[in-house]
């Protein structure tokens, strides 16, 4: 067997040293070929000022948080100890066209090695131009950054899997957009990875299969180590990742917005929350991005649109699953039909959950769209009609009393059910003007207290004992909401 030229091995991090805040930063992604990414420094900025830090991330990180009150290092104008900055280089479909891209206003500093040994990558969001910034500043705004903060968090404690975001800075400076000018910001976002489907595009239009075999190694080696088949069993772990990632999705009525291949990870986290939102009434139809003209990224298309992007990634790296392209395509093929049913499988497992279905029975699923159904017909809201059932309350007459009739049918008791509707229904969501609600005091008029009492609400998003409808409302008129990619 020929041995690809460059050998990916994840470093022994016993012996990394450890800085006073607890920085132990590593650099395997940097040891890929060099095409992937490009070193540089942060652009300094003018003032630097602390405006979130995420203490309980940084103590599971192994940061020592009352250190790191570091406005100038989560600005970008100094580096922890051992950061070997880069731009990542990727490619990505965007809206079906393929274009090659990379990180143009994200620099990742490293891989910070936890206490129990965990890798996650540090990236700076926001810290100025890179190569790959196409005639763009590189900067971000103070809104989109806390936006990202917020609504990563809330995802966390939804136990939905997420980037996360460590800190926000603002930079002192002004970030012109379309808009006007707008106070700029840096987010310091945390993650499994980086690794995109767009970054396997980027080495497949390279045309590069060493480069694209030493990629897929160190993704391999980085998020399934314990996988010791070839292409066909990661590609097939990154798939059941990402259909149970958006089934969850689903279970809360979130939509994306910008589901192009550059915003897939292979770690199967949630990644770039630009112009995502939750939804309040039910309609599958329901899209919030400003460039979302013809609804691609609608909530009910999510399943497909996932589906077509791994497609993508079957495309790229189709020279890995066989030597011969023809067998090559089929195995591809094969796999990617299996994406609808482990997609089914998990949305229904977790659409049973919130209707305290604790064993399985085939019409479940015609019970679970009947009321579906009905939420659409009446533009019920999505979050708060399973809460209701939590209470034994909503629904048509006729679908409540088929659903009691299928609860009793079931072994377990009715405060079991009970209990595992509540641990599957959130009584609060990112309700999407208390966002904006938030982020316009923040942006506007440096009030930051709308956004500390969301994110305490947002924290125990299970919490049905809590009684704060302030929270849990969605607005009176949602006509016409708009979200935005934030660049």
């Amino acid at each position: 067997m020929e041995i690809p030229r460059y050998s990916i091995v994840m470093p022994d991090s016993a012996d990394l040293p450890t800085s006073p805040a607890g920085w132990r930063l590593e650099h395997s992604y940097a040891r890929l070929p060099q095409a992937f990414h490009v070193s540089l420094m942060p652009t300094p900025v003018r003032e630097p000022r602390m405006v979130v830090l995420n203490a309980p991330l940084a103590e599971s990180l192994g940061l020592d948080a009352s250190l790191l009150n570091d406005a100038a290092l989560f600005a970008g104008n100094s580096l922890p100890p051992g950061a070997e900055p880069l731009a990542q280089a990727y490619a990505g479909h965007q809206y079906v066209h393929f274009t090659m891209l990379g990180d143009g206003r994200a620099i990742l500093l490293g891989e910070q090695i936890t206490p129990q040994g965990d890798r996650f990558d540090i990236q700076l969001k926001g810290p100025g131009p890179t190569p790959f910034s196409r005639r763009g500043d590189g900067r971000a705004a103070l809104g989109p950054m806390l936006r990202e903060h917020i609504i990563s968090e809330a995802m966390h404690a939804l136990g939905i899997p997420t980037t996360r975001s460590l800190a926000v800075a603002t930079t002192g400076e002004t970030v012109w957009r379309q808009d006007g000018g707008l106070p700029g910001a840096v987010l310091t976002r945390v993650a499994a990875s980086h690794i995109r489907v767009g970054t396997f595009e980027y080495a497949a239009a390279r045309g590069d299969k060493e480069a694209l075999r030493a990629l897929a190694d160190h993704t391999r080696q980085r998020h399934d180590p314990e996988l010791e088949g070839g292409h066909t069993e990661f590609f097939e772990a990154v798939m059941e990742r990402q259909a149970r990632l958006i089934a969850q999705w689903m279970h809360v009525g979130f939509i994306h917005g910008v589901m192009n291949t550059d915003n897939m990870a292979l770690s199967g986290e949630t990644i770039d929350y630009g112009p995502c939102a939750f939804m309040d009434a039910y309609d599958p139809a329901t899209v919030f991005s400003s460039i979302d003209r013809h609804g691609r990224y609608a909530y009910g298309n999510q399943p497909r649109i996932a589906q077509w992007n791994l497609a993508r990634l079957a495309e790229a790296t189709l020279p890995l699953f066989h030597e011969d392209e023809k067998k090559a395509v089929e195995i591809a093929n094969g796999l990617i039909e299996t994406f609808e049913g482990r997609f089914k499988h998990h949305w229904l497992a977790g659409m049973r959950a919130k209707l305290g279905l604790c064993t399985d029975e085939d019409d479940d699923a015609a019970l679970i769209e009947s009321l579906l159904d009905w939420m659409n017909e009446t533009k019920a809201d999505f979050t708060n009609t399973f809460r209701d059932l939590t209470r034994g309350l909503g629904g048509s007459p006729e679908w409540h009393a088929r659903w009691r009739e299928r609860l009793q049918r079931q072994p377990q008791s009715t405060d079991e059910a009970v209990t595992l509707m509540r641990r599957s229904n959130p009584a609060f969501i990112p309700r999407n003007h208390k966002v904006e609600e938030a982020l316009a005091a923040a942006s506007h008029h440096g009030d930051l207290n709308p956004m500390h009492r969301l994110l305490t609400v947002l924290a125990s998003p299970f919490d049905h004992t809590q009684d704060s409808p302030e929270f849990s409302q969605p607005a009176d008129n949602t006509e016409g909401y708009q979200t935005f990619c934030g660049t």
